[in-house]
């Protein structure tokens, strides 16, 4: 924005679509760009959704989604076009299975292995949902926590918000020491702005929020925090799996946890649920997490 000031709401949301709204290059290859104004190194969510947009444009759109697999291999530098090109590894009756690798100076910073089927009946069961949990209504904005930690907004500060995140506990950016253990963190998410009827896209932005706050849950099972006097981390690899119809544009809660961290790697596992108690998703993430000094 003009003011320096970050853009929420629609605004944020329109910028964001233009981000993942891939250029075409080639039959099987596309272009993206990142935001004008965002961290040093790309965002992984963003690298994620895009090669699934790059992916599932190659797929009869019959066929949705239903899980990918990715590693991130180099840090991505947004001021660099990112280029994407995908592999056609199978088209069956019911499967269509694709790879997409992201490079910047033809060198692969992340690749991805995705499937898309067509719909079908089958046997139904999910997990329970959490029960003990505030209506997204009722827990803290980011601005609300923002404004608590005024020393944390610098680039934060500026960046846009597309995805509208609520922390039910306090989340790993707060102070040293002003974070309590929780093995779990549970944070309320939708896009902040409305989205067209492509589940695809719905997909692809589910992606991008998954990033956001799953590693995080490694720090909540020691109540630690990102930054100076704690820990620094980057993503290593990433896998999600779509399970029942869903809107980004709608509430879902995130319930992650950590089943395990050793060798400055930490695993992060986590559910989706919509406001009605369905599954939509499972996420499962493992990141490179190091201590810091004050």
């Amino acid at each position: 924005m003009s003011d320096g000031r970050a853009a929420v709401g629609q605004a944020a949301v329109d910028q964001l679509l233009e981000v993942l709204d891939l250029d075409p290059t080639g039959e099987m290859t596309f272009r993206g760009m990142s935001p004008p104004v965002g961290p040093q190194r790309v965002y992984g969510g963003q690298v994620a959704g895009q090669a699934l947009v790059a992916a599932g444009r190659t797929v009869d759109p019959e066929r949705f989604v239903h899980s990918l697999h990715g590693y991130f291999v180099r840090p991505g530098d947004p001021a660099e076009p990112i280029e994407y090109q995908v592999e056609n590894i199978r088209d069956g009756r019911s499967f269509s299975v694709r790879r997409a690798v992201a490079l910047q100076h033809d060198k692969p910073i992340f690749f991805m292995s995705a499937s898309f089927q067509r719909a079908e009946e089958g046997l139904d069961h999910q997990a329970t949902s959490p029960l003990d949990v505030p209506e997204p209504q009722d827990v803290p904005t980011m601005s609300d926590r923002l404004a608590r930690y005024p020393e944390r907004l610098g680039i934060w500060g500026q960046i846009p918000r597309p995805i509208d995140v609520r922390y039910v506990g306090e989340p790993g950016w707060v102070r040293p020491g002003d974070r309590p253990a929780d093995p779990h963190q549970r944070v309320w998410m939708r896009v902040d702005g409305k989205l067209p009827d492509d589940p695809l896209l719905h997909a692809c932005l589910l992606t991008y929020a998954s990033d956001l706050t799953l590693l995080d849950s490694v720090l909540s099972m020691h109540g630690e925090v990102w930054g100076p006097g704690g820990v620094v981390g980057a993503s290593l690899d990433h896998a999600l799996w779509f399970h029942r119809p869903f809107r980004a544009d709608e509430w879902f809660l995130y319930d992650c946890w950590s089943p395990s961290a050793s060798g400055a790697r930490g695993l992060a596992t986590g559910r989706m649920f919509t406001t009605d108690g369905r599954q939509i998703a499972s996420a499962v993430q493992e990141g490179l997490l190091r201590r810091v000094g004050a």
